[in-house]
């Protein structure tokens, strides 16, 4: 069984797009997308430098729009599962036919821009935990203020807070935690600071009429499969301020069977922790058009 998921903020790199832009029809494609949502996608994929495409704005619309081209360039497979890491989970609700692309397009761009100005009331940001025991790690935490915004498993949790909380926490790691890594976002997400998102994030959901999933959708929230449309879309709201159990969503893999995993563009990041929590379990991320080869076998023997 196959599962195909994607990845969230933190993943983009400057210039990622540009080998994807090359496939046919794909610059038409993603310019038509940006002058849907008012954005040059194509523009920050393929010029833009780090530190334009960290900005959340800008990050989240161009992740979707990634994990949508490079699915598409895949060609039409029917994994078994999809699920999403924070913003991948909109690029997930569209791989499931929960949103089509134009919704999943909007609502991101909705969510960046919401997410963006809550993150200005507060200079916030996280930082990744590797290794160390959960459980010392979330006491430690809660101990300096921060909220473990992201348990993802494999002995990662990324927490999130006011930069002086993460100063603090990179000061005195946890016991056993070898290394603290800030990442590439602007804002402490999945914590009470997003709160002022939800309700613009809510009302934009209003606005669209979500099918229900085609295939297994697996929740970030707590790593349940979601049967209905309008639950996907209530959760899509809800998850900018709660955290992302990216744990869970692996534990539930384990449990449907799946034995192969591929990560849409800008992959590497999901596999990663699927390599060492999901033993067994055959993994590809699609980072260039070269990879897509690979990936067809995969779903070849999998799907």
């Amino acid at each position: 069984m196959l599962v195909l998921v994607a990845p969230g903020q933190g993943a983009q790199t400057p210039g990622f797009l540009t080998d994807w832009l090359a496939l046919p029809g794909a610059q038409d494609r993603v310019a038509a997308w940006s002058d849907a949502i008012g954005l040059d996608l194509v523009h920050y994929g393929t010029k833009a430098d780090a530190e334009e495409i960290r900005d959340t704005a800008v990050a989240q619309p161009l992740l979707v729009a990634a994990g949508l081209l490079s699915a598409a360039a895949l060609g039409d497979i029917a994994p078994g599962a999809v699920a999403g890491h924070s913003v991948g989970e909109i690029t997930a609700a569209a791989f499931a036919g929960v949103l089509d692309d134009g919704a999943a397009l909007t609502l991101v761009r909705r969510r960046g821009l919401a997410m963006a100005e809550a993150a200005a009331v507060t200079e916030t940001g996280m930082s990744a935990l590797l290794g160390g025991d959960p459980e010392v790690s979330v006491a430690h935490l809660e101990k300096l203020g921060l909220t473990p915004a992201n348990v993802n498993g494999a002995g990662q949790i990324v927490a999130a807070g006011t930069v002086e909380q993460l100063a603090a926490l990179a000061e005195e790691k946890p016991e056993g935690v070898r290394k603290v890594v800030p990442l590439k976002v602007a804002g402490a997400f999945h914590t009470h600071h997003m709160a002022p998102a939800v309700a613009e994030l809510a009302e934009a959901a209003r606005a669209l009429t979500p099918a229900d999933p085609a295939v297994t959708y697996v929740s970030n929230k707590d790593g349940k499969a979601v049967a209905t449309g309008a639950e996907v879309l209530e959760r899509l709201v809800g998850q900018v301020a709660n955290p992302v159990r990216w744990d869970l969503c692996m534990e539930t893999f384990k449990e449907l069977g799946v034995t192969a995993l591929i990560e849409v563009c800008p992959g590497g990041t999901l596999t990663g922790l699927a390599k060492r929590a999901l033993p067994g379990v055959k993994t590809l991320a699609l980072k260039t058009p070269a990879d897509l080869d690979a990936a067809r076998q995969l779903v070849a023997e999998h799907a």
